[in-house]
């Protein structure tokens, strides 16, 4: 199963997103819902990096299904309209698919 956590701040701001996990649907290199996950939360990341501002870290391994993407500072219209366009897209993945794939976690740090 394929667990991302999204943290936000007490006014909204989203500050991390964690993804660990591989969702288990099918073999490696047939996972559609692992696939769908992994381009949901990548393209999410390269888009805020190439059309916002935001400074991020972000880490990643392969091997075990890990992606970190740390934001620093205070994200801006464009940064949140682009978080929550991936959370539309994995929620869509939950309801397809359903839960004993992906478990979507909300936290406020």
């Amino acid at each position: 199963m394929t667990t991302i956590t999204i943290m936000k701040s007490k006014n909204g701001e989203y500050k991390r997103v964690t993804c660990e996990g591989h969702a288990g649907y099918a073999d490696a290199g047939e996972d559609i819902v692992c696939s769908a996950i992994s381009i949901l939360v990548i393209n999410t990341i390269n888009s805020l990096d190439v059309l916002t501002d935001v400074q991020m870290e972000v880490t990643s391994d392969q091997e075990k299904g890990l992606i970190d993407c740390r934001l620093i500072g205070n994200s801006d219209l464009s940064s949140t309209l682009l978080i929550d366009s991936m959370v539309l897209g994995l929620q869509n993945v939950v309801s397809q698919y359903g839960k004993q794939y992906l478990k979507l976690k909300f936290k406020e740090v």
